[in-house]
């Protein structure tokens, strides 16, 4: 328990065999529940966690009315670090915990910097904390590419989602309230990486406050497992829809909103002068100053949609900007990338 605020860790693991028990065995001692869920893996995982999750269990039993505070949970098919992630939410909820982080199985998030995460939740500033290393410089190590698809997801995010000030959407060192459990549908989270941009908009559509905290980055001889090629696509599809859907939740439901009405005239006079561009009877550079000139227009309109959108939400979301108190960062970059970026191939 942490300042008489239950706590859980929820553990999402695949093929994390030889990292996973040293992630459990290194909770902190105010974590009052572990959720390790173990996601469809094929080495030796499972046994692993069940071993770790024993001793562990026979130390701590009755701790705080929980009878074990490891729980093994199994995934008999892989369904992705969202959906593990899902499982072990559902379960803290269930429990009627106060707040729960994330901390992946492959032991690359740093156990003393989870009480920067949950503090601002347990001291009622916000309904989730995410980590963000694009604050402060903390992005100086991380591979150029990197950088380029996180700044392009981060833009992608903050149009879909609505929380304007928050960066490094993929980071996956988070914490979040029961509250936020209880009224974001997390039911229907999604399952692939992207879970973690699916959530924001799902918070932002339930009117909860979201925080972004410092964090380093550091890449040492690991590799990530994503290709940006095929990842920004499909991210990008389900960011569009659900786009349209907080625009139809918030700005449509009670009235036409004037954010709703900017976006829409964006859309359609690009869509509308770029079809007209292509019927003309010019040549190519007619038709080519034409559709110049619509999306331009069209840029407009996006641009008073966006600076409407951001004065409308601007109260759900904020940087933390005093790193040592608000993240519990002591200056060492040696944490490495999120769990929705390092997991291995085949958790989708």
């Amino acid at each position: 328990m942490y300042r008489e605020t239950t706590v859980a860790v929820v553990v999402p693991a695949y093929n994390e065999e030889g990292l996973v028990g040293t992630v459990i065995e290194t909770v902190p001692d105010y974590v009052d529940r572990v959720y390790v869920v173990e996601d469809g893996s094929t080495d030796g995982t499972w046994r692993e966690i069940r071993e770790t999750a024993s001793r562990v269990n026979e130390r701590a039993s009755g701790r705080n009315g929980f009878e074990r505070r490891v729980v093994p949970i199994r995934h008999e098919e892989n369904r992705g670090v969202g959906g593990a992630i899902k499982t072990g939410y559902l379960a803290a909820r269930e429990d009627g915990i106060g707040v729960t982080a994330v901390m992946g199985g492959d032991a690359q998030m740093q156990p003393e910097l989870l009480e920067g995460v949950i503090r601002p939740i347990v001291e009622g500033e916000a309904d989730y904390v995410k980590g963000n290393r694009l604050l402060d410089g903390h992005y100086g190590t991380m591979p150029r590419f990197r950088y380029v698809g996180n700044r392009i997801l981060t833009w992608l995010t903050r149009i879909a989602s609505g929380y304007w000030s928050i960066g490094d959407p993929q980071n996956g060192y988070t914490a979040i309230s029961l509250h936020a459990l209880e009224t974001a549908g997390i039911e229907d989270m999604y399952e692939f990486y992207g879970y973690c941009n699916d959530l924001l908009v799902r918070l932002n559509v339930a009117g909860l406050r979201v925080l972004d905290v410092p964090r380093p980055a550091n890449y040492g001889e690991e590799e990530s497992h994503i290709s940006y090629r095929s990842y920004i696509p499909r991210v990008s599809g389900m960011l569009f829809r659900n786009f349209l859907w907080r625009l139809r939740a918030k700005h449509l439901s009670d009235g036409v909103h004037p954010v709703a009405v900017l976006y829409g005239t964006a859309g359609a006079t690009g869509v509308a002068g770029l079809v007209r561009a292509a019927r003309s009877d010019g040549g190519p550079l007619s038709i080519l100053s034409r559709a110049v000139a619509a999306l331009a227009l069209s840029a407009v309109f996006l641009l008073g949609a966006m600076l409407l959108d951001y004065s409308h939400e601007s109260y759900l979301d904020d940087r933390a900007t005093v790193e040592a108190e608000a993240s519990g960062y002591d200056g060492d970059d040696d944490d490495d990338d999120a769990a929705a970026v390092s997991a291995p191939v085949g958790q989708d």
